[in-house]
C-alpha cells in the first residue's frame, strides 16, 4: 500500500502542481503583475489562517491513521471527526466575516497599489475571504483521508478538481471577465464543489457507528494534547516564514511583491515534490511506531528521507545555478526571468534544507512528539525575527529571502541533533552522510560541468527546455546512484520489468 500511496501522491500532485505552474504566466498576461500580487497576497492570508486551525488537519491525520491500527472504534473515531467539523465550520464563518470586515482597510491602508483602483482591491478582497474560508474547511477532509490512506481515491479527484481550478479560472478570464474578482469567484466555486466531494468519501469510507455521531468533549480531550503542540508549531512556523511576506505586502509596491510571490511560487515546486513522500510515509510511520517495531521504522525513515534528497537535489540545482534560464524557459519573458532570479536562489536554497527537514520532522510527530519543535521555533523567533525587521527595510526581497536560508540551516545543523539523540540515537550520522552529502555531491558535480554549456542568453525557450531537461535527468541519475538505500531497490524494479519484457 506504501509503494501505491506514494505513486498515487506523486501522479496526482504533480498533475497539481503543472496545473498550478503551467497557468500563471497567463494569469500575469490577463490580469498584470499588481493583480497578481493580491493571489500572493491570498497564499500568505491562507498560510496565516492556518494558525486558527488548532492542529486539526494534522490531528485527524494521525487519529485516522491510528484508527487504521485499532487504537479508535468506529463510535470514538465519527465523534471526534464530527466535533472538529463543528469547530472547523464555526471558525471558517469567523474567517469570512473576519476578513470582509477588514477588507477596506487593507486595501485603502495596507497595500500599495498603483495602477489597481482601491476599490476592486477591496472587492477582491470580499471574495478572498470567502475563498481562505472554503480552503480551510478542506483541510480536515484531507487529513482524515491521507490518515484513512485513501490517498489513491484522494489525488486522482484532486486532480480533476484542480484542473477545474487553475485551467477553469483561465477560460473564465479569456472568455467571462479578465478582473481579479472572477478569478477568485471561480476559486470559491470550485472549493465548494471541493469541500462536498471530500467530505462525502470521508463519511462513506467509516463504518457507521452504533450511535450517531455528536461533539464530544472526551474525544477532543483525548487529542488536545497533540493538537496543541501541533498549533504551537504551526504558530511559531508561520511567524518564521511568514512575516517576511507580510512585512513585503506592507513595504513593498504591489507589483514588485508580485515578483518576491512569483519566486517563491517557483521555490515552492519543492514541497510539491516532497508532499508527496511524506504524506504517503507518514501513516506508515504511525503504524510502526504504534506497534513499537522501531527496526522496520527506521528503515523507512531512510528510504524516504533518501528518497526526499534524491528527487529534489537535481530540481534544486537547477534553480540555483540556472535560476534564470528556468523563468524564462517556463514564461518566455526575459525581464520577468532577470527581476525574479535574484530572489528565486535564496528561496529555493532555504527550501531545500527545509525539505530536507521533513522526514525527521515526521519521524517525531509518529510518536507524537511535537515539544522538540516547538522550543527549536522559539529559539528562531527570539533571534530572526528581530533580524527580519532590520534587514527587510534595508535589503528588501532579497534580504528576507536569505534569512529563510539561514532558518533552515540552523534546523539541519543543531535540531536534528537532539531529534536523533532521543528517538533514533545510532542513526545520524547515516541521516547526515548517505542520505543527505552523497545524493547532493552527484547533483552538483553535474551542475558545474553543465555551467561549462549554458546557453549564453535568454532568446530561445526551446535551447534551455532542452538543456534543463538533459542536465536534470543526468543530476537525477547521479543523485540516484549515490542513494545507498534506492539504487538497490530501483535496479530490482528494472530487473523484474526486463525480465517481464522479454520471458
Amino acid at each position: 500500500m506504501l509503494k501505491r500511496n506514494l505513486i498515487a501522491n506523486y501522479l496526482g500532485q504533480g498533475w497539481v502542481a503543472v496545473m498550478g505552474l503551467a497557468f500563471i504566466p497567463l494569469y500575469i498576461k490577463y490580469l498584470g503583475m499588481e493583480a497578481f500580487g493580491l493571489i500572493g497576497l491570498f497564499a500568505v492570508m491562507q498560510a496565516w489562517l492556518t494558525l486558527l486551525d488548532m492542529g486539526m488537519t494534522p490531528t485527524l491525520n494521525r487519529e485516522m491513521a491510528r484508527y487504521t491500527a485499532g487504537a479508535h472504534s468506529p463510535q470514538s473515531i465519527r465523534d471526534l471527526l464530527r466535533s472538529l467539523e463543528i469547530i472547523c465550520f464555526s471558525l471558517a464563518a469567523v474567517i469570512a466575516l473576519g476578513v470582509w470586515a477588514a477588507s477596506g482597510y487593507l486595501a485603502s491602508d495596507w497595500l500599495r497599489a498603483e495602477k489597481l483602483p482601491t476599490a476592486v482591491v477591496a472587492q477582491a478582497l470580499a471574495v478572498i475571504a470567502l475563498v481562505v474560508a472554503l480552503r480551510f474547511v478542506e483541510g480536515i477532509y484531507r487529513g482524515s483521508l491521507f490518515g484513512l490512506q485513501r490517498q489513491v481515491w484522494y489525488n486522482g479527484a484532486n486532480a480533476i478538481l484542480a484542473t477545474l481550478r487553475y485551467g477553469g479560472a483561465v477560460a473564465v478570464l479569456a472568455w467571462v471577465s479578465p478582473t481579479v474578482q472572477a478569478f477568485f469567484l471561480w476559486q470559491a466555486l470550485v472549493s465548494l464543489l471541493s469541500i462536498t466531494v471530500f467530505a462525502a468519501s470521508v463519511h462513506r469510507t467509516l463504518p457507521q457507528p452504533p450511535l450517531p455521531p455528536k461533539f464530544s468533549r472526551a474525544a477532543l480531550a483525548g487529542v488536545w494534547k497533540f493538537a496543541s503542540g501541533m498549533m504551537g508549531i504551526t504558530f511559531l512556523a508561520l511567524l518564521l516564514t511568514q512575516v517576511d511576506k507580510v512585512l513585503l505586502s506592507r513595504l513593498l509596491t504591489l507589483e514588485s511583491f508580485g515578483y518576491y510571490t512569483l519566486a517563491a511560487t517557483v521555490a515552492g515546486v519543492l514541497t510539491l515534490i516532497i508532499s508527496p513522500i511524506t504524506v504517503a510515509i507518514f501513516p506508515r510511520m504511525v503504524e510502526l511506531s504504534t506497534r513499537e517495531d522501531q527496526a522496520a521504522l527506521i528503515s523507512v525513515y531512510h528510504q524516504g528521507a533518501q528518497l526526499v534528497t534524491i528527487l529534489t537535489a537535481p530540481a534544486v540545482m537547477l534553480l540555483s545555478f540556472f535560476a534564470g534560464g528556468v523563468v524564462f524557459m517556463w514564461s518566455g519573458d526575459a525581464n520577468l526571468a532577470e527581476n525574479t532570479a535574484p530572489i528565486l536562489l535564496p528561496l529555493v536554497l532555504g527550501s531545500f534544507l527545509n525539505g530536507l527537514m521533513w522526514m525527521p520532522y515526521q519521524c517525531q510527530l509518529a510518536h507524537g512528539w511535537t515539544s522538540l519543535a516547538i522550543r527549536t521555533n522559539v529559539v528562531a523567533v527570539v533571534v530572526l525575527i528581530p533580524a527580519i525587521f532590520w534587514i527587510v527595510p534595508h535589503y528588501g526581497a532579497v534580504g528576507a529571502a536569505w534569512i529563510w536560508v539561514a532558518l533552515n540551516a540552523g534546523y539541519v545543523l543543531i535540531s536534528l541533533q537532539f531529534m536523533h539523540r532521543r528517538l533514533i540515537p545510532e542513526e545520524k550520522w547515516r541521516w547526515y552522510f548517505a542520505d543527505l552529502l552523497l545524493p547532493i555531491s552527484g547533483a552538483i558535480g553535474v551542475m558545474l560541468l553543465a555551467q561549462q554549456i549554458q546557453p549564453a542568453s535568454y532568446q530561445d525557450r526551446w535551447h534551455w527546455f532542452a538543456f534543463l531537461l538533459i542536465t536534470g535527468s543526468l543530476a537525477l541519475a547521479a543523485s540516484t546512484a549515490l542513494a545507498s538505500r534506492i539504487r538497490p531497490r530501483l535496479l530490482a524494479i528494472m530487473e523484474r520489468s526486463l525480465h517481464w519484457r522479454y520471458s
